[in-house]
């Protein structure tokens, strides 16, 4: 399978390693002069070029890639990547960041196959969602994060709460949500949650409990 990453930062910089390390073709598009000399000294293919350039996307090999993903930390750049790679039929992951407004937001999620947040997500979201895999990315997250999955019970302090009001502080994140006897997906910032729902995490290890009793309570 070969895959075409635009954006070679830290997220882009993970994924592409380890699509590599797995066997798979990787090809980086990038503009930075530097982060193009370090992904070529890491022995990756890069054309380097605007992303955003349908020319470029092709130089990179689009037309037969499995998947395309827009990784920068612009999701306008990252969109229009996605885009160019939706019309020549390749599956698309986005990288947005936690603050997109939610009329973005539905804008993205209709149009791209993934969206990939937040940072401390990284390589493992990105690379899983390139797959069109599930959410079972545990030995691939780096040292000292957890992922977690836990049912909502009837007398959670976070029932009617949306996912952008739960508060773990910078130590967890929502990763997914599903609704009880439902797959779990990416949520919206304003998906409220209800008892029986699934929620998956992403924590770091020394906080999994205090991270489980503010989902959970006392």
């Amino acid at each position: 399978m070969s895959f075409v990453i635009v954006g070679y930062g830290r997220v882009g910089t993970r994924t592409v390693r380890i699509l590599h390390e797995e066997g798979h073709a990787v090809t980086v598009v990038e503009t930075d002069v530097d982060k193009i000399t370090r992904a070529r000294e890491a022995g990756h293919q890069v054309i380097a070029g605007d992303g955003t350039d349908q020319a470029v996307l092709q130089d990179a090999g689009l037309d037969s890639a499995l998947a395309v993903a827009g990784l920068t930390g612009n999701p306008i750049c990252n969109y229009q990547v996605c885009q160019h790679a939706s019309e020549a039929g390749c599956r698309t992951v986005m990288r947005i960041s936690e603050d997109v407004p939610e009329d973005q937001y539905n804008k993205y999620s209709s149009n791209v196959d993934e969206l990939v947040y937040p940072e401390q997500l990284g390589a493992a979201g990105a690379k899983t969602a390139l797959l069109g895999g599930s959410f079972n990315a545990l030995s691939e997250l780096t040292a000292g994060l957890r992922l977690i999955s836990l049912t909502i019970p009837e007398d959670a302090p976070i029932i009617d709460k949306t996912v952008n009001e739960i508060d773990f502080g910078s130590t967890a994140r929502v990763y997914a949500h599903g609704p009880a006897g439902e797959s779990m997906t990416i949520p919206r910032p304003g998906q409220q949650i209800a008892s029986g729902d699934r929620v998956a995490l992403v924590v770091e290890q020394e906080s999994v409990e205090s991270a489980k009793q503010a989902l959970l309570g006392e």
